[in-house]
């Protein structure tokens, strides 16, 4: 089954908050995204593998720890996912970048697929999907199911806000897929926002409306 983890790291928390208030403009916004989810990043990547090689310091010789295994990609759900991208290759500055586009109907609040542009070996890569938002899970839903069908099979998905809702729901589509949140808020209201949420992250990361 999935793991959910909330990374309450303070200064995760201490931006968040600032990243909630309706007082803080598109500019700080974006910054604040780009560094909670650099942040974020440190903590979902604790679990690579690693292996020993050997290191020639102005010293002696001696053995180090460099990563193994599979590569990574980033894959922002557009658009407020693209916020998210530079703050985890500011840290994994090797990692591959997809984009999968999806909108949600305002009627249905169902997602709605528009692009797909993925690295050619996704199959080969541990894949991190990222979205700021984790509303009724159906994005992050869709986006999985996508990348699943093009061949990824090692998945994560980091949101920094989700309702208990759209974990729930992502959770039993796709029990294989581990969730890490900057926090797990309340509730959705009855429009599917998030409760207390920080407000539509696209508009506030890109300035729209």
């Amino acid at each position: 089954m999935s793991k959910v983890t909330e990374i309450n790291h303070p200064l995760i928390l201490h931006k968040l908050s600032i990243l909630r208030s309706e007082k803080t403009g598109s500019k700080e916004f974006r910054k604040l995204v780009e560094e909670i989810s650099m942040l974020m990043a440190y903590e979902v990547t604790r679990d690579l593998s690693m292996e020993e090689v050997e290191v020639k310091t102005p010293i002696c010789t001696t053995k180090c720890k460099v990563l193994a295994g599979k590569k990574m990609a980033v894959v922002p759900i557009l658009r407020a996912g693209l916020g998210m991208v530079d703050g985890v290759v500011n840290i994994i500055p090797a990692a591959k970048i997809g984009h999968i586009g999806l909108y949600r109907d305002e009627e249905t609040l169902q997602p709605v697929e528009y692009f797909c542009k993925l690295p050619q070996d996704i199959a080969e890569r541990d894949v991190l999907v990222v979205d700021p938002m984790l509303a009724t899970g159906g994005s992050s839903i869709d986006a999985i199911t996508m990348l699943k069908k093009r061949g990824a099979k090692s998945l994560k998905l980091m949101c920094l806000v989700g309702a208990p809702e759209g974990i729930e729901a992502v959770k039993e589509a796709h029990p294989d897929v581990d969730i890490f949140l900057a926090s797990i808020d309340e509730k959705l209201n009855e429009h599917g926002y998030i409760v207390p949420g920080l407000g539509d992250a696209g508009d506030r990361l890109f300035g729209t409306k």
